[in-house]
């Protein structure tokens, strides 16, 4: 009998420091996934290391040539690549574009897109044109860090501030600065891991995160979850290793989870945006009391681990994430 289940890649590791962040991101897709209906393989990518993952414990080398590998002497062409790299490649658009030149389907936004939303400051930008409010801030390169004084930083951003790679997937590199003492040390930290660095304001608020997706037939905004750390920010420690509160669905508003959901929709379609992103606030006070949403960032590969936000946000809306998972990737045949 002829097998017509369509042949699925889950795309993980990459070449950031959250490599086996992104690994266990494709051991929680590959439980949701529908075995029944796809034949679901793990790829392994790490420079010029691309394997699949056999189920008999072994694995296989991907020919990039065509995104294959052989098995039992026959070879496996992928319908679709679901990529879960958080980081480069994955994240920044280069394997997107891999993917364009073998017109292979995948789960993220397009070349241009990732690119973007990889760059902080360039998306914060971006978006800034759109009536999107963002926190101030000043780019600093490589090599140019003595163009930008202290106090340029001080009447621009001021004190306390964030000091972050720029276009970097992780929480690596990310300091809280409260004063000039701890500049330099925080722009050496950051510039390990990435050439461009960004210096932010920081805003004091209630941090939200909110999670959607679309497709031709219907548009799905998750339930919000409010993220409450007790660190000095939402840095690797919160995120990873359980140091942070996720209540979901956030207290919040009415009003502002409405007003959340619909610019999540709407920064979806200004971006043109693609499978399941999740979108990060801060929400601090207008002068007159009200409250004000600030965009922090845009995630166009959210980790889906059983406990990170997204499948969080899908249970919480009582939906299947398995069927989630299937109706993104049929959207696209």
């Amino acid at each position: 009998m002829i097998n017509l289940k369509r042949t699925i890649a889950i795309v993980c590791g990459g070449d950031s420091s959250e490599h086996h962040v992104s690994i266990r991101s494709a051991r929680g897709l590959y439980s949701f996934f529908d075995k029944e209906r796809y034949n679901i393989y793990i790829v392994v990518v790490r420079g010029l290391d691309w394997h699949v993952e056999l189920p008999d414990g072994t694995t296989a080398k991907i020919d990039r040539n065509d995104f294959s590998f052989m098995q039992d002497g026959k070879a496996v062409i992928f319908d679709y690549a679901y990529i879960t790299i958080h980081g480069t490649p994955g994240e920044n658009g280069i394997i997107q574009g891999y993917f364009e030149l073998l017109h292979i389907p995948y789960s993220t936004s397009g070349v241009l897109v990732e690119a973007m939303t990889f760059d902080k400051f360039v998306l914060n930008q971006y978006l800034r044109g759109f009536g999107v409010s963002v926190a101030e801030s000043l780019l600093i390169r490589r090599g140019y860090e003595n163009q930008v004084s202290d106090e340029e930083i001080m009447t621009r951003i001021g004190m306390p501030c964030f000091v972050k790679p720029a276009n970097d997937g992780s929480s690596f590199g990310v300091s809280k600065v409260k004063n000039l003492d701890q500049l330099a040390p925080a722009l050496r930290k950051a510039m390990m891991e990435s050439d461009e660095v960004m210096v932010e304001s920081f805003m004091d608020g209630t941090e939200v995160t909110v999670g959607i997706y679309k497709t031709k037939e219907k548009s799905v905004v998750f339930p919000i979850t409010e993220v409450v750390t007790h660190n000095e920010f939402f840095d690797y420690d919160a995120k990873y290793n359980g140091e942070v509160e996720e209540i979901t669905p956030a207290r919040i508003p009415e009003d502002t989870a409405r007003r959340l959901g619909e610019l999540t929709s709407a920064i979806y379609d200004i971006l043109h945006c693609n499978g399941i992103i999740r979108i990060d606030y801060i929400i601090t006070k207008n002068a007159d009391g009200g409250d004000k949403i600030n965009m922090l960032e845009v995630n166009t590969t959210p980790g889906m681990t059983a406990t990170s936000f997204i499948p969080q946000q899908i249970r919480a809306a009582g939906l299947n994430i398995s069927d989630v998972l299937t109706e993104i990737v049929e959207n696209q045949f």
